[in-house]
């Protein structure tokens, strides 16, 4: 990973201004971290479209107003001064943040209620351990962390330790999403 120099703090604007040459940008509290830009394999791409589908099949029951699903990398700007801006596999947002945010916004603007995030081979451990303590320090419910390769979910969830969930095991979203429930196996159907 190549991290900026410490003094440099950079805004989410910066951030937005940089060229779109194949690097993998995010900010952790002004902070810039590079990468090069991973491609998704299709067990990537099946598994955000079936916990898409997943979620999307419960909120569909949910009362309006209702919260709403983004996926493939979506940009979420968790804090401000210095901001925390990252790209997220997939997320929820809560209605109320949800009509916060204009229509022609580039970022979603607050904390989602869920992130979720699908590891993919070269994820290194400090990646996740950072993004995951950058998420919960924001205000972010529930994270999961979708292991293809085990057929896991770790969840974290503020102020509790992590639990992993494998295929004989049901995720819930209580209490921060009412009613949700996945059977983990349903993730990773092929």
């Amino acid at each position: 990973m190549i991290v900026s120099a410490p003094a440099i703090i950079m805004s989410t604007d910066e951030l937005l201004a940089m060229p779109n040459d194949g690097v993998q940008r995010w900010l952790i509290r002004g902070h810039l971290r590079e990468l090069p830009m991973t491609v998704r394999n299709r067990w990537h791409s099946q598994i955000m479209m079936r916990i898409a589908q997943l979620l999307g099949n419960w909120l569909d029951k949910q009362p309006l107003p209702r919260g709403e699903i983004f996926g493939g990398e979506v940009g979420v700007r968790l804090r401000r001064n210095p901001d925390t801006t990252v790209g997220v596999d997939l997320i929820y947002i809560s209605p109320q943040l949800a009509a916060l945010d204009p229509d022609d916004t580039t970022l979603i603007d607050g904390a989602p209620i869920l992130a979720v995030e699908i590891l993919l081979s070269n994820d290194t451990l400090e990646q996740i351990t950072e993004k995951v303590a950058e998420y919960l320090d924001a205000g972010v419910a529930l994270v999961w962390i979708v292991n293809p390769h085990d057929r896991t979910v770790v969840v974290y969830r503020q102020g509790a330790e992590p639990e992993m969930f494998n295929v004989r095991q049901e995720l819930s979203g209580d209490p921060h999403m009412p009613g949700l429930r996945i059977p983990v196996a349903q993730i990773f159907v092929r």
